[in-house]
Protein backbone atom coordinates (compact mmCIF):
# COMPACT_ATOMS: atom_id res chain seq x y z
CA UNK A 1 0.00 0.00 0.00
CA UNK A 2 1.55 3.73 -0.80
CA UNK A 3 1.39 6.45 1.04
CA UNK A 4 -1.50 7.93 -0.74
CA UNK A 5 -3.68 4.99 -0.43
CA UNK A 6 -3.19 4.30 3.44
CA UNK A 7 -4.30 8.43 3.37
CA UNK A 8 -7.52 7.62 1.49
CA UNK A 9 -7.74 4.45 3.52
CA UNK A 10 -7.45 5.89 6.95
CA UNK A 11 -10.13 8.63 6.25
CA UNK A 12 -12.56 5.88 4.44
CA UNK A 13 -12.64 3.98 7.26
CA UNK A 14 -12.71 7.00 9.87
CA UNK A 15 -14.76 4.61 13.04
CA UNK A 16 -14.09 1.42 11.33
CA UNK A 17 -13.22 -0.87 14.19
CA UNK A 18 -13.65 -4.32 11.94
CA UNK A 19 -11.20 -6.29 9.60
CA UNK A 20 -8.01 -5.83 9.04
CA UNK A 21 -5.23 -3.28 8.45
CA UNK A 22 -1.64 -4.15 7.07
CA UNK A 23 1.42 -2.86 8.56
CA UNK A 24 2.14 -0.28 5.73
CA UNK A 25 -1.63 0.87 6.16
CA UNK A 26 -1.05 1.35 9.65
CA UNK A 27 2.67 2.89 9.49
CA UNK A 28 2.06 5.40 6.76
CA UNK A 29 -1.09 6.65 8.51
CA UNK A 30 0.90 7.38 11.63
CA UNK A 31 3.71 9.15 9.56
CA UNK A 32 1.08 10.98 8.09
CA UNK A 33 -0.79 12.61 11.42
CA UNK A 34 2.67 12.73 12.80
CA UNK A 35 4.02 14.68 10.04
CA UNK A 36 0.60 17.21 9.77
CA UNK A 37 0.52 17.42 13.60
CA UNK A 38 4.25 18.55 13.64
CA UNK A 39 3.25 21.38 10.87
CA UNK A 40 0.48 22.87 12.56
CA UNK A 41 3.02 22.92 15.45
CA UNK A 42 5.45 24.88 13.17
CA UNK A 43 2.91 27.08 12.10
CA UNK A 44 1.31 27.59 15.20
CA UNK A 45 4.45 28.43 17.24
CA UNK A 46 5.02 31.97 18.38
CA UNK A 47 8.73 32.12 18.08
CA UNK A 48 8.68 36.22 19.27
CA UNK A 49 8.09 34.80 22.65
CA UNK A 50 11.18 34.88 24.85
CA UNK A 51 10.48 32.06 27.30
CA UNK A 52 10.41 28.73 25.58
CA UNK A 53 9.33 27.08 28.57
CA UNK A 54 5.70 28.39 27.64
CA UNK A 55 3.80 25.49 26.03
CA UNK A 56 0.62 26.86 25.27
CA UNK A 57 -0.91 24.81 22.55
CA UNK A 58 -3.31 26.28 19.49
CA UNK A 59 -6.69 25.39 18.95
CA UNK A 60 -5.77 24.47 15.60
CA UNK A 61 -3.44 21.97 17.06
CA UNK A 62 -6.34 20.35 19.21
CA UNK A 63 -8.68 20.08 16.60
CA UNK A 64 -6.31 18.23 14.87
CA UNK A 65 -5.99 16.01 17.97
CA UNK A 66 -9.59 15.64 18.32
CA UNK A 67 -10.05 14.71 14.30
CA UNK A 68 -7.76 11.76 14.57
CA UNK A 69 -8.20 10.56 17.96
CA UNK A 70 -11.42 8.09 16.70
CA UNK A 71 -9.57 6.95 13.17
CA UNK A 72 -6.35 6.44 14.54
CA UNK A 73 -7.50 3.94 17.34
CA UNK A 74 -9.84 2.02 14.42
CA UNK A 75 -6.56 1.73 12.29
CA UNK A 76 -4.36 1.11 14.95
CA UNK A 77 -7.19 -2.17 16.44
CA UNK A 78 -7.38 -3.36 12.70
CA UNK A 79 -3.74 -3.69 12.81
CA UNK A 80 -3.76 -5.67 16.14
CA UNK A 81 -6.55 -7.67 14.25
CA UNK A 82 -4.16 -8.49 11.45
CA UNK A 83 -1.39 -10.08 13.70
CA UNK A 84 -4.17 -12.28 15.83
CA UNK A 85 -4.74 -9.55 18.41
CA UNK A 86 -8.42 -8.27 19.68
CA UNK A 87 -8.39 -4.35 19.25
CA UNK A 88 -8.57 -4.62 23.66
CA UNK A 89 -5.27 -4.78 23.22
CA UNK A 90 -4.80 -1.42 23.31
CA UNK A 91 -5.61 -0.97 26.67
CA UNK A 92 -2.18 -2.15 26.72
CA UNK A 93 -1.23 1.73 26.31
CA UNK A 94 -2.49 2.71 30.10
CA UNK A 95 0.43 0.77 31.22
CA UNK A 96 3.46 3.07 31.58
CA UNK A 97 5.97 2.26 29.56
CA UNK A 98 5.62 -1.87 29.40
CA UNK A 99 2.60 -1.59 27.67
CA UNK A 100 3.28 0.96 25.41
CA UNK A 101 6.50 -1.38 24.26
CA UNK A 102 4.35 -4.44 23.98
CA UNK A 103 1.62 -2.69 21.32
CA UNK A 104 4.73 -1.51 19.33
CA UNK A 105 6.11 -4.74 19.09
CA UNK A 106 2.56 -6.23 18.09
CA UNK A 107 2.07 -3.46 15.53
CA UNK A 108 5.30 -4.12 14.06
CA UNK A 109 4.68 -7.65 13.41
CA UNK A 110 4.04 -9.28 10.39
CA UNK A 111 0.41 -9.75 9.40
CA UNK A 112 -0.92 -13.47 10.05
CA UNK A 113 -1.26 -15.61 7.05
CA UNK A 114 -4.86 -16.67 5.79
CA UNK A 115 -8.02 -15.90 7.82
CA UNK A 116 -8.58 -15.13 11.26
CA UNK A 117 -11.51 -14.75 14.31
CA UNK A 118 -11.47 -10.62 13.16
CA UNK A 119 -11.77 -10.93 8.98
CA UNK A 120 -14.95 -10.08 8.00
Amino acid sequence: MTFGQAIVAFWKNYANFKGRATRSEYWWAFLFVALVGAGISIVTTDYSASDWTDTTESALSNLWSLVVLLPGLAVAARRLHDVGRPATHLFYLLIPIAGIIMLIVWLTKESVEGKNQFDV
